[in-house]
């Protein structure tokens, strides 16, 4: 099974503050469903609760706890006391792929054992950000996919959609 991260971050590597986003891109919402439809979902119990703790819609919901009483589910969401109890429930599903989807503890943990990054990179900084992705060793991942997006009518911000493969 391949583990991958999704993520959408700054060009400071800023990804949300106060539990939530800082920004507003429909397309990387899109980008985002259609990528992790199906498939097993890691989270840490933050990112759920940013989610006002309900489970995303056809995909198999993973989230890392120490403390299963805080989670209140109507049980679409399997609880993991660590990030390797939850990439087992997500083998055990026999998917070929399971998506990391923050937050940034979950992230630094699982940068090690990531084969691959989907990354919106939104152009802009955020320095008063209190969450930040991961500083991604590049020697380490190839860039293997870029698709540029202009600021429009429905994005206030430019980005970029980017895949990142593990060099082996």
């Amino acid at each position: 099974m391949k583990i991958s991260i999704v993520v959408a971050a700054a060009l400071d590597n800023a990804i949300g503050k106060n539990n939530e986003l800082l920004w507003k891109l429909p397309a990387d919402m899109q980008f985002f469903k259609n990528l992790t439809w199906g498939m097993p979902i890691i989270m840490g119990r933050k990112t759920f609760e940013s989610m006002r703790s309900r489970p995303l819609p056809g995909r198999i919901n993973i989230v890392i706890t120490r403390d299963p009483s805080s989670i209140k589910s109507s049980g679409q969401v399997q609880l993991a006391a660590s990030l390797e109890t939850a990439i087992q429930l997500a083998r055990d599903t026999y998917c070929q792929e399971a998506f990391i989807i923050g937050g940034g503890d979950v992230y630094r943990q699982a940068m090690s054992m990531t084969d691959r990054i989907y990354m919106t990179r939104v152009e802009n900084h955020y320095p008063d950000a209190d969450t930040h992705f991961v500083e991604m060793d590049e020697t380490n991942f190839q860039l293997i996919d870029s698709s540029a997006h202009l600021a429009d009518e429905k994005h206030a911000i430019p980005f970029c959609f980017q895949t990142w493969e593990r060099i082996s």
